[in-house]
This record gives C-alpha cells, sequence and structure tokens, in this order.
C-alpha cells in the first residue's frame, strides 16, 4: 500500500471538513526557516475530538458515583439483601470485560468513533431497563447491558485519542478519559444529594435515568469528529487520513512521516487472529509490555479506588456520620477533590514524567489508606475521627488522580505497537475491570468479617 492518490475512497465529509479549515489554516500556518508549515490549530482541533471522545468515560464514572447513593434507597425500596446489593454494584465491572474484549474487533471492523456510539447506544438501554425496572432480576438486566456499553467505552477512548494525538502531546490527550470519570462521579455525587429528598420509590430511579443524558452529546459528536488515521489507513482510505493528519499535527511536514509509519504498521499481517496468537503466546518483548501494560491496569484497582467510591457512604457511616443526606453530602466533596487532582496530573504529566507522579501517588495512598484504617479503627465516632476519615478518603482518591489513575491509561495505550494496541488495550482493560468488579463484590462481606477500618489496612498493605 503506497502513498498514492486514492479518490474514490475520500468520503464528502472529509472533503468538507479540509475545506472549511483551509483559510483558517492559510491563516495560522507559517514557514519555517526549513520550509515546513506550523499548523497551530492542530492543538484545538486534538483537545476537542479528544473531549468527544472521552464522553463516554461520562457514563463509567457516574455509574461509580451514583451508585452509591442509590444503593441506599433500592436497597430500601426493592428491599434487596447485603449479598444482592454487592453483586448489583460489583457486577458492572464483570460484565464490562465481555464489551472490552470485543471492542478491540469491534472497532478494528467498524471503526473507533462507531464503536463508540455502539457503547452510548448499549448504555442508553441499560440504564433505562434500570430506571423502570420493578425488580430485582429486572434490575440485574440493565445492569448487565450497561456494563456491556461501559467495557467498550473504556476500551476504545484511550485507542482512539492515542491514535489521533500527536506524540508530543498524546500523554495530557489520552488521560482525558479519565478526566471525564472523575467529571462523572462527582455529577453522580451531586445527582444523589439533589434527588435524596424524593420518596425512596422514585429518588434513584431518577438518580440512574439522569445517566442517560451524556448520550445525547455522544450522539452529536459523531458529526464532528473524524474516524481515526489508522484505521482510515487499514481501510486503504489514504487521503482521508491525510487530511485528519494534517488537522491534528502541528508540523506539517511530519504528516507523510507518521503516515508511513501506520501504514507500515497496516502493511503487517494484522488478522485478528494473528494478534491475539502474538498477544497470547507473546515474545520476550511483547511479554514486558504485557505485563507492564496489564499489571499496572490491575495495582490500578487492587488497592481499592473503587471500592472507596462506590461505598463511600458505608465508610462515612462507619466513621460516624448519621442521615443520608449528609453522608451524601460529604461524598460530594469526595467527587470535587479527585476531579481536581485529575486536572493537576494533566497539567504535570507530560512536563514531570510519568514514574515521578506513581512515585509520589503510591506513597500518598498508602499513607492516606494507613490512616484511614487506623481512623476508623481506633477513632471510632469522635468529631476528631469523622474529621480525620474525610481527609483520608478525599486524600487517597486526591493521590489517586494525581499519578496511577491517569498514567495507567496513558501507559496502556502509550507502551504497544501500533498493530496490538486495539486488542492489547483490551486485555488491559479486561484486567481492570475484572479487579475492580471483584473488589466491589466483596467489599461489604470483608469488611463484616474484618471491619471497614481492617478492609483499608489491608488495601493499604497492597498499596506499599
Amino acid at each position: 500500500m503506497g502513498l498514492q492518490e486514492n479518490g474514490n475512497g475520500v468520503s464528502q465529509k472529509y472533503r468538507k471538513m479540509d475545506l472549511q479549515m483551509s483559510e483558517e489554516e492559510e491563516d495560522v500556518s507559517v514557514p519555517q526557516d526549513n520550509g515546513t508549515k506550523i499548523n497551530s490549530s492542530s492543538s484545538s482541533y486534538v483537545m476537542m475530538y479528544a473531549i468527544f471522545a472521552s464522553l463516554n468515560s461520562v457514563l463509567l464514572g457516574y455509574d461509580v458515583g451514583v451508585m452509591s447513593g442509590a444503593i441506599l434507597f433500592i436497597q430500601e425500596d426493592l428491599k434487596i439483601t447485603e449479598v444482592q446489593e454487592e453483586v448489583f454494584v460489583g457486577i458492572l465491572s464483570i460484565i464490562s470485560l465481555f464489551g472490552s474484549l470485543a471492542g478491540g474487533k469491534t472497532s478494528d471492523a467498524i471503526g473507533r468513533k462507531w464503536t463508540m456510539a455502539f457503547a452510548a447506544l448499549i448504555f442508553q438501554s441499560g440504564a433505562a431497563i434500570m430506571a423502570l425496572a420493578p425488580s430485582f432480576t429486572i434490575l440485574m438486566i440493565g445492569r448487565f447491558l450497561a456494563g456491556i456499553g461501559i467495557g467498550f467505552g473504556i476500551m476504545i477512548a484511550p485507542v482512539y485519542i492515542a491514535e489521533i494525538a500527536p506524540t508530543v502531546t498524546r500523554g495530557s490527550f489520552t488521560s482525558f478519559p479519565e478526566i471525564f470519570i472523575n467529571l462523572g462521579i462527582l455529577l453522580g455525587y451531586i445527582s444523589n444529594y439533589v434527588f435524596s429528598g424524593l420518596p425512596s420509590h422514585i429518588n434513584w430511579r431518577i438518580m440512574l435515568a439522569v445517566g442517560i443524558l451524556p448520550s445525547i452529546f455522544i450522539v452529536g459528536a459523531l458529526f464532528i469528529i473524524p474516524e481515526s488515521p489508522r484505521w482510515l489507513v487499514m481501510k486503504n482510505r489514504i487521503d482521508e487520513a491525510r487530511i485528519v493528519l494534517l488537522n491534528t499535527n502541528v508540523n506539517t511536514s511530519e504528516v507523510e512521516e507518521r503516515l508511513v509509519e501506520i501504514q507500515e504498521a497496516a502493511n503487517e499481517k494484522s488478522e485478528t487472529k494473528a494478534v491475539w496468537r502474538q498477544i497470547l503466546n507473546p515474545t520476550p518483548g511483547v511479554r514486558r509490555m504485557l505485563i507492564t501494560g496489564c499489571g499496572i491496569q490491575i495495582f490500578q484497582q487492587i488497592t481499592g479506588i473503587d471500592a472507596t467510591v462506590y461505598y463511600s457512604p458505608t465508610i462515612f457511616k462507619n466513621a460516624g456520620i448519621k442521615g443520608n443526606t449528609q453522608l451524601l453530602a460529604t461524598t460530594v466533596a469526595v467527587g470535587f477533590t479527585k476531579t481536581t487532582f485529575i486536572l493537576i496530573a494533566i497539567l504535570l504529566i507530560d512536563k514531570v514524567g510519568r514514574k515521578p507522579l506513581l512515585y509520589v501517588s503510591t506513597i500518598g495512598m498508602t499513607v492516606c489508606l494507613l490512616t484511614l484504617g487506623l481512623t476508623l479503627t481506633v477513632l471510632g465516632d469522635s468529631s476528631f475521627g469523622i474529621a480525620l476519615a474525610i481527609i483520608c478518603v478525599c486524600g487517597n482518591v486526591a493521590f489517586f488522580s494525581i499519578g496511577i489513575g491517569p498514567i495507567c491509561w496513558v501507559v496502556s495505550s502509550e507502551i504497544f505497537p501500533l498493530r496490538l494496541r486495539a486488542q492489547a488495550s483490551a486485555l488491559g482493560s479486561v484486567g481492570s475491570r475484572v479487579s475492580s468488579g471483584l473488589i466491589a463484590m466483596s467489599f461489604l462481606s470483608v469488611s463484616d468479617a474484618i471491619t471497614v477500618g481492617g478492609t483499608f489496612l489491608v488495601f493499604a498493605a497492597i498499596s506499599f
């Protein structure tokens, strides 16, 4: 496959995009001494595409945040047991692995952006069923569909952004999905607080139904974001890929170089079976990539971050806070902290580097988890204990968000070669989701056995 013209394969959409942007590019592109041009508007385009691609992540974040409060009222309304509560909360992460596994093959078949649309559609269906569910069985059916949609969404967003962003800014843009997960968590917490005053047979249904709203923006985003240049090259739509690269790369002279790089990767035998064979029977180099990429995804979850977010009302209740409204109001502070520090991480990730942020993150999380465990075990219902528990939970999510939270997605999308990226990222997402599900599905049972404080001491030991 060469760089020859492929006129018949160029869609009108991309021609229009090119024409619309041509005037602006003439104004902002300035010749350099070496004869190349600098397209100063490219960063704006990449940021816009990254934001729209990350909207699916809001769905995951909102579900995590809203479920922490909604489950209190679901338990009261549908009279579910503690075990059913654990299964309902944690099963989404387990089910999402099916979406993540299918995400690589699906995105190679229908494209990256239409995979994002498919994810949103499935999630919408699941959220609607849950909001109308008259029983625990129907509730679980909706949960199953929502999990599949989330699995697709969390796998494809970082892959799309990594393929469309220039190398120099890829770290910041690839962590956008983590920003939107945190934004979704904050919105979920706020929704819990806002609707908690309604009757218990209505409030949780409204909380879950509000999660459908981000899908409206996702539908609109499909008419704005382009397809991944990697996928376009795979489909022999070279001119379209070149147009996308021209709009997303600062130095236009690098476009052809990057296009050749993508073509060389696409020219290799890239059948799905061959890719999975290389992943399942890896060379030493690929094995190291898999251990690093998948290992950091698993470690991200087994330190208990999703349990902290899902069960934050339980944690604060154990610390001594009384009343659902007060509990849910406190969780808003957790969501605000988590979102604020993920924004700080985005500013630092390419300047400071991955390793320093990981060191700060893991050390800070260990200290906060250890202190939280001791606080819940020793200080009981005292005012000082309540204040210290809130500080430790907020500190834990802050250190998570400034390091291992966004960096795990950056590393998992950057570390793999183009040929393996979609399937390997899917595998990493599987490890993350399974770990998250197991922690969420066992947190209450383990807490009953060794207390909530003891559970966080275990998390601290793992983080250490």
